[in-house]
């Protein structure tokens, strides 16, 4: 079974999403013979390298509320993330472009190292809150994922990867995508947003039986038969 997680590096609900799918993951029979691959999506591709204000600021702005507001705002989704075993900190959050980030990830997946950096991208923004747009940052979470300092320099040192990071965010537009995570199973069954962990047990099982079913077996050979409009007589 296959699994395309959409998702961006800073958006909340894709690290709680990621650790429910492992959470349904563990307890599913057949997780040895599911892959999950991360696409890329940028919740502000016009989002500044860096941000002088802080996130707290950015989302008063954002939704027209106070900035005391957006602070408990942030409140509901700190305790969302404890609840799957991550302390979020929106006051260390830097708001910035993942574009970087995001091409990176596609050069990891070449390597065999794309789920390490993902999880450690995810951890250094949410729970580290170090900065995903300089380069420096992305250099030691990459060769801490066990890539290349080197190779990794290179490709941020150019644009690679920028077209692999659109397709898949062109693939996510065609496809109906409008927030992250979009979790889509098989290349038809789809799961929006971080939802409680019985959806995805019950998504994984349904998708893994409708799509696994054991063909028929003939056991006794050709007998009489009606077909259309004619009979074995």
């Amino acid at each position: 079974m296959k699994i395309e997680v959409w998702s961006d590096y800073v958006c909340p609900f894709c690290y709680i999403g990621k650790r429910k799918l492992e959470k349904a993951l563990e307890s599913f029979e057949h997780r040895d013979q599911v892959e999950v691959v991360y696409r890329s999506f940028q919740l502000d591709p016009n989002a500044p390298l860096n941000a002088s204000e802080d996130m707290y600021t950015t989302l008063a702005k954002k939704y027209g509320m106070s900035y005391e507001q957006a602070v408990q705002m942030t409140e509901g989704v700190v305790q969302q993330a404890k609840e799957v075993g991550l302390d979020y900190d929106f006051s260390k959050m830097k708001r910035t472009n993942t574009m970087d980030a995001h091409r990176i990830s596609h050069f990891a997946m070449e390597k065999g190292k794309d789920k390490e950096l993902t999880e450690l991208l995810l951890k250094a923004y949410f729970i580290e809150g170090k900065h995903l747009g300089e380069h420096e940052e992305l250099l030691a979470i990459a060769a801490e994922a066990g890539l290349d300092r080197d190779e990794v320099k290179s490709v941020l040192e150019s644009d690679r990867y920028a077209d692999a990071v659109n397709a898949d965010i062109q693939t996510a537009s065609q496809i109906g995508v409008t927030g992250v995570p979009f979790f889509v199973l098989e290349s038809k069954y789809a799961i929006s947003g971080a939802q409680p962990d019985e959806v995805f047990a019950g998504a994984l099982k349904q998708v893994w039986d409708e799509t696994n079913k054991s063909p028929l077996v003939n056991v006794g050979g050709q007998g009489n038969a009606c077909a259309d409009d004619s009979c074995d007589i």
